[in-house]
């Protein structure tokens, strides 16, 4: 069982391993700096599908089935899926778990969802209710643009802060009794809010919820920085980064030469006018697998912290003039 070792801080017992995981990202992003990590890239948004909303669900499945397919499993052998999107109700999440049949637990953590995911995966194998767990999740451009801004056709301007909502989709098999990449521990979050009111500004409302759970995942845990090879962030892009670095700073912790955030890395900033970077359910989940848990499998990197982070908004919020709560958590994974 999972030991408790500081509130809403745990570390594991049982080795749960890293069995399987895939990324499959769409055209823009197969353009950026890490489009030869992907196990495929999409060039169709609609991806044979009728609606961009079908298409996010093609993306999860396609995610989901090469996972299975490196390890060689059929959808029988996961006992539990957790999943999630962006798009109300998760009903990307919600129909490609339909045609995989699979028991499932729907969550919305926004873009923090793959390591909300992962956690609960983790503590469900860990328990013993399962022997094999699943966690995906996805976003998609015009999806997210549909739902939380303007029609595309609209043409509107988008602000410097603003970052892109990656088309893309993760997926990450968890095993009891096999893989050699394992979840030592993780930090759930806590609701953060700086009274941000700009939907084109999440990265500084995700910024304090992330500097919180890295925070209590170090002092929990007796660890510093120098301790893990790298401290990744979801999609903070490259205003959330810098204010991450900052409220940790005054905080006496310095994480500057180890951290990274997959919005930053996933697009050219300068080529792919993105501003900000990337964000979506996505955009932490590909990165996560296309690149970093490669890394960790060719034994480049030993010890990761992956805070991935959810500006937990919706329209209707928004339309009220509520400010955009955040929450970051933190999943540490280990190659020995």
């Amino acid at each position: 069982m999972a030991e408790r070792i500081a509130r809403g801080v745990f570390r594991t017992e049982t080795p749960v391993m890293v069995e399987s995981y895939a990324a499959v990202v769409g055209e823009k992003e197969g353009q950026g700096p890490l489009g030869s990590c992907f196990d495929e890239v999409i060039s169709d948004s609609h991806f044979g599908e009728d609606t961009w909303e079908q298409a996010e669900t093609r993306f999860q499945l396609e995610a989901v089935g090469l996972a299975l397919g490196k390890a060689r499993l059929c959808k029988d052998d996961i006992d539990i899926i957790c999943a999630g999107d962006l798009i109300n109700q998760c009903i990307g999440s919600a129909y490609s778990v339909r045609e995989l049949a699979m028991p499932f637990f729907g969550l919305y953590g926004a873009c923090s969802t793959m390591a909300e995911g992962l956690l609960i995966a983790s503590l469900l194998a860990d328990s013993g209710a399962a022997q094999r767990t699943a966690a995906v999740t996805s976003s998609h451009f015009s999806t997210a643009e549909r739902q939380f801004r303007f029609p595309l056709s609209y043409g509107g301007q988008r602000t410097p802060t603003a970052q892109w909502t990656c088309t893309a989709s993760g997926a990450v098999i968890l095993s009891r009794s096999s893989g050699n990449i394992h979840v030592a521990g993780g930090c759930i979050g806590k609701i953060a809010d700086l009274n941000i009111t700009d939907i084109n500004n999440m990265g500084s409302a995700m910024a304090p919820a992330a500097a919180d759970t890295i925070m209590r995942y170090l002092s929990a845990s007796g660890t510093s920085p120098g301790d893990y090879d790298l401290i990744v962030t979801g999609d903070l892009g490259t205003v959330g980064s810098s204010l991450l670095l900052d409220f940790l700073l005054k905080q006496g912790v310095d994480i500057t030469s180890r951290h990274r955030d997959c919005g930053a890395m996933i697009f050219d900033a300068e080529t792919q006018d993105t501003h900000c970077g990337g964000s979506g359910c996505g955009c932490g989940a590909s990165v996560l697998c296309g690149h970093f848990l490669p890394m960790l499998e060719r034994e480049e990197v030993h010890d990761i912290l992956f805070a991935a982070t959810g500006a937990l908004m919706s329209p209707m919020s928004l339309q009220q003039g509520e400010s955009i709560p955040s929450i970051s958590h933190l999943v540490h994974l280990r190659k020995d």
